[in-house]
């Protein structure tokens, strides 16, 4: 009774870091809910009885309400860009200013890069326990000599500020055993922020049918769902390259927006490719569409460990993708799809014939992925950082 007592005087904040927001969104003043990103670590903090304050991009944020919790909010103005200086500093200041205002706060959950340099510096500066979930530490294997170097370095550096340090993926673990950490500090391997299986049931023939139909798909053409934003590292120009050398009948959903979106539109009318491409643009319907699609095809050149793959796979579709952490992390080559060089097109596109042409193996692959991404359950999640949190406390 009198651990409940203390346990429920305790503070957690969750903060990570996202896109700028319009200033529509910034002054919205819409109730918000723990996405898939903070919902396990939101649900394991409220089980343990834990007052739960969460960092948002919104300019008013003590007038929301949370949806599901009791949630307190301020405005952590965290974005995406780590040369970002200003943003930065009044992320950094935000924090200090919230933890100031609010002592019961002993317990900083950050995530993300920038999430995870201001909260590691704030946390240190008001003396808090300090855990960071690096979803995909940005000095993997052949990335640029400045990932390699200064990021790494300053990874290394804010280490020693954090007493439990997340990592996603199998190759980050291996890495984050080298590092040194807070005094009685240490290293643990969760695979990822959680999928509820429970959402993907599989759809009857006819919603398939019917679903192909309404974008205008007859049941022997073969359709490939690629998902995520269009940047450089999703390297969608690799996949739409791929389709040159695929039969006529294979086409590509593109859900998606960003930067180079008008650039990868023009790329797939330069190579005679514009009717087999279909750029969807932001979807809410993602479920139904990866029903209504035979495979899933991905070519980032990094990742952390990726939700669309897992989606894809909770779906049970045949998943062609980047040989790269966190996919080797979710498929075994030639089990649950292909693994290919992130570059590769001709690899991509044989791997799309391979699976277009054989039905018994796609049927195999669809088993295999449904089985093994039992494995990433956000219930699992949620009790292994519930685990998490109370060695925090000890």
């Amino acid at each position: 009774m009198y651990l409940a007592i203390i346990m429920s005087n305790i503070g957690f904040l969750f903060i990570s870091n996202g896109t700028k927001s319009s200033p529509e969104i910034m002054n919205s003043l819409e109730p918000i809910c723990p996405g898939s990103f903070s919902k396990a670590s939101i649900w394991a903090a409220n089980e343990m009885g834990w007052e739960l304050h969460m960092g948002i991009n919104r300019s008013h944020p003590e007038k929301i309400k949370g949806i599901g919790y009791d949630l307190k909010f301020y405005n952590q103005h965290s974005y995406r860009n780590i040369f970002a200086l200003r943003d930065n500093w009044l992320a950094y200041k935000n924090l200090c200013n919230y933890l100031k205002a609010n002592p019961q706060i002993e317990i900083i959950h950050c995530n993300t890069p920038i999430g995870g340099v201001v909260g590691r510096l704030a946390g240190r500066r008001f003396n808090k326990k300090v855990i960071y979930t690096a979803h995909g530490f940005h000095f993997f294997k052949g990335a640029p000599l400045f990932n390699r170097t200064i990021l790494k370095w300053i990874e290394m550096w804010l280490a020693h500020y954090t007493d439990i340090l997340i990592t996603i993926n199998q190759e980050d673990f291996e890495t984050s055993k080298k590092f040194r950490l807070k005094k009685g500090g240490k290293s643990v391997f969760i695979p990822g922020v959680g999928i509820n299986l429970l959402s993907f049931t599989p759809k009857s023939l006819d919603e398939r049918i019917k679903k192909r139909q309404n974008m205008g798909f007859t049941s022997d053409d073969f359709v490939l769902i690629s998902i995520g934003d269009l940047n450089d590292n999703k390297n969608t120009a690799t996949i739409i390259s791929s389709l040159q050398t695929t039969p006529d009948d294979c086409h590509l959903l593109i859900c998606g927006q960003g930067p180079l979106k008008q650039k990868l539109i023009t790329l797939a009318k330069e190579k005679g490719l514009e009717s087999r491409c279909h750029f969807l643009g932001y979807r809410k319907d993602i479920k139904e569409l990866l029903y209504a699609s035979d495979a899933f095809i991905m070519a980032s050149k990094r990742e952390g460990l990726p939700r669309s793959t897992m989606e894809a796979m909770a779906a049970g579709l045949p998943c062609i993708v980047s040989n790269i952490r966190g996919n080797k992390d979710l498929i075994e080559n030639g089990k649950g799809g292909f693994l290919i060089n992130p570059t590769e097109a001709l690899g991509y596109s044989n791997a799309i014939n391979k699976l277009k042409g054989n039905i018994e193996s796609r049927i195999a692959m669809s088993e295999y992925n449904r089985e093994k991404i039992k494995e990433f359950d956000i219930g699992i999640i949620e009790q292994k950082l519930c685990e998490v949190f109370k060695f925090v406390l000890c």
